[in-house]
């Protein structure tokens, strides 16, 4: 087992940014202290004060397999987040065949067995008639149960009232949402045919998917949540008027909970005319006054955990016309960089970045000593170097489908290195070549 001194880390953790040295041994954190001696049988890192923190767990991610491999697979996009400083993820049920029974969620561990550079669990899907499957799910075997509740996702989309009922009644563990209201959204595209045929240009796309609608699905997945006592989880959030739904408490004291993905946080409704379908994600991208109520969001707690909904297409995929062109960016690559310009512009702290982007999803999800830098945890690390800058060139893309909405961006800082149960997956721009993931434990029960 071998043992790696981090030295003169500048620790962001547990809400305050301190001097302090990370001793590893093994797959676990050994030791966390001001001052750690070195040893012989130790690699001594100094990180000449970086940023040192727990690494990411982003909730939401699309990695496409099985049945989408070429957009992307759990091998070629894991090792992006692990660039990205992503050390755990947990992937949608969207795939084909869809993670919709017990048997096809086994099937899906089983093919991330040695292929995953990051941690990995999958969530649950919901649908019109598979409750007797949810409620023989037994708590630990998904992340969570995602429902659909809008027009995006085909025959995954839940809108039967009396299973939404029942799904919030009997799941064992947390629900997650994607709240849009379908009606609303095919009478806005249907007004959109009307006027433009199907030459609809991507400006349209925030009016189409409107907050409206946005506001509607979710107001009834928190009045069934509440009705029935159920953990929800309410996925990208979009707009303002969304707010008023959520509590400024601390998560430990909330049975609803909030997500804001990076794209919201970063781009608004103006950067259309500029990027089109590169930025044409469901929920769609909104106004600049959403952008900073979701920001505001952040600071008052109301928003609980920001996730990137990673989702690569092929780019000739997104060369379609506006009905045909696929919704979903590539974002694990440098969701942690968006965050820190966050930071740098000082519209967030790095401590609430570090709370709400790696503390809170494994307190919400119940996820078994990670997310935290702590003694005994397994270490699951990433460095940041807020004096070098990153910028984003095609060459230095990951993800398989090869593209990048911030193609040409230079951000303000850079991802030094990843450590993932101790092992460096990445480090100086290079992926190691260690396969280091494991499945995550899952703990929390409804």
């Amino acid at each position: 087992m071998s043992k790696t001194l981090f030295s003169n880390a500048r620790l962001v953790n547990e809400g305050q940014t301190i001097d302090a040295d990370v001793l590893i041994d093994g797959e676990r954190i050994a030791k966390v202290a001001s001052s750690i001696a070195a040893s012989d049988d130790m690699t001594v890192i100094d990180l000449a004060g970086k940023y040192l923190l727990p690494g990411m767990i982003d909730d939401q991610v699309h990695f496409r397999e099985p049945g989408m491999t070429h957009k992307g697979d759990l091998a070629t996009e894991s090792a992006a987040a692990a660039a990205g400083g992503i050390t755990s993820f947990m992937d949608m049920p969207n795939v084909n065949p869809q993670t919709t029974t017990r048997a096809a969620l086994k099937d899906k561990y089983d093919m991330a067995v040695g292929r995953c550079s990051a941690n990995y669990g999958f969530h649950f899907g919901a649908t019109n008639g598979n409750i007797e499957e949810i409620k023989a799910l037994q708590v630990g075997e998904a992340a969570g149960i995602k429902a659909f509740m809008g027009a995006s996702t085909g025959d995954m989309l839940v809108d039967d009232p009396q299973t939404l009922d029942r799904l919030f009644k009997h799941a064992p563990i947390i629900v997650l949402t994607h709240c849009e209201d379908s009606p609303m959204i095919w009478a806005n595209e249907a007004a959109a045919r009307e006027k433009f045929g199907e030459d609809v240009p991507l400006t349209e796309h925030p009016a189409i998917r409107s907050a409206e609608a946005c506001l509607a699905s979710s107001t009834l997945a928190t009045s069934l949540a509440s009705r029935h006592d159920a953990l929800l989880h309410v996925l990208h959030l979009t707009t303002e008027i969304e707010m008023g739904l959520f509590s400024t408490a601390h998560r430990s004291e909330k049975r609803i909970t909030a997500e804001v993905c990076v794209h919201h946080l970063w781009f608004d409704e103006s950067r259309y005319e500029e990027l089109g379908a590169a930025i044409k994600c469901n929920p769609a991208i909104k106004r600049a006054e959403d952008r900073m109520a979701l920001i505001a969001a952040l600071n008052d707690q109301r928003i609980d955990i920001i996730a990137t909904d990673h989702a690569p297409h092929l780019a000739q995929e997104k060369a379609e016309k506006y009905f045909k062109s696929p919704a979903g960016l590539p974002l694990v690559q440098h969701a942690l960089l968006t965050l820190f310009d966050l930071v740098a512009d000082g519209q967030i702290s790095v401590e609430l970045l570090v709370d709400r982007a790696c503390h809170a999803p494994a307190d919400i999800f119940g996820v078994k000593d990670r997310g935290y830098v702590r003694e005994g945890w397994y270490a699951d690390l990433v460095v940041v170097d807020p004096a070098r800058a990153y910028r984003v060139e095609k060459a230095n893309l990951l993800s398989k489908c090869q593209w990048s909405p911030f193609e040409g961006h230079q951000f303000s800082s850079t991802i030094d290195t990843t450590v993932v149960n101790g092992d460096v997956v990445y480090s100086d721009g290079n992926l190691s070549g260690i396969v280091a993931g494991q499945k995550l434990e899952f703990q929390r029960a409804r």
